[in-house]
């Protein structure tokens, strides 16, 4: 299907976060990047839908305002390795990096989105008219504790700022999920990107677009 020429464009502001690598163990290491079904699930989050096949089919484009600063703390991390919830084994201390002043673009195409409405449709009438929409618990990106800041419809006026476009590319640095199996990792589906030097280029190319599906 022939991509929208005018895709719905969102600015999203987050203060810190954590984008924890899929294979990541003791050490939690960040993705430098939100993966896109990180995204697809907060944009799920945004309008109030809670079944995430609903929008299948939805195509995302993503690129960042900002480099992100980059630091790693101590904090405790729970593993249930004793029924007792409160068993001290459970908890031990590892380390995590921090992503801070994360600022991005989402597009948003319906693509082969079935839903009536679609997505793109949904998130515009949420931001345009946030009274209709039926949600709980803060927006976030990641992990609960990772509060999203702002989200906003870009304006051309706001299209001053150079881009770091994510594009696919076979031999590109970073694999990222596209679609995470939260039961084990079978279903998990990967792709491989590239981040783009920075332009003033605010449409997506072919290869920055990936399609959000289950298989």
């Amino acid at each position: 299907m022939t991509v929208t020429t005018q895709p719905l464009a969102l600015r999203v502001d987050v203060p810190i976060a954590c984008f924890r690598k899929s294979r990541a163990r003791e050490y939690a290491e960040t993705y430098p990047v939100p993966p896109p079904s990180t995204i697809y699930g907060m944009l799920l989050s945004l309008v109030g839908e809670m079944n995430r096949h609903k929008h299948c089919g939805v195509k995302l484009a993503i690129s960042l305002l900002s480099k992100p600063q980059q630091s790693t703390v101590i904090r405790t991390f729970r593993r249930f390795k004793k029924k007792e919830i409160h068993d001290p084994t459970n908890a031990r201390p590892d380390y995590q990096e921090l992503l801070t002043n994360i600022q991005f673009v989402v597009c948003i195409d319906a693509g082969e989105d079935t839903a009536q409405p679609t997505l793109p449709e949904r998130l515009r009438d949420a931001l345009t008219n946030p009274s209709t929409v039926r949600r709980f618990g803060g927006l976030c990106l990641g992990e609960s504790r990772d509060l999203i800041n702002s989200v906003s419809i870009v304006r051309d006026k706001d299209k001053n700022n150079p881009l770091q476009w994510l594009e696919q590319n076979e031999d590109g640095l970073l694999t990222l999920p596209y679609w995470v199996d939260h039961i084990g990792s079978k279903g998990t589906r990967w792709r491989r990107y590239h981040l783009m030097q920075p332009s003033k280029e605010w449409q997506p190319s072919q290869q920055s677009w990936t399609t959000i599906q289950s298989a």
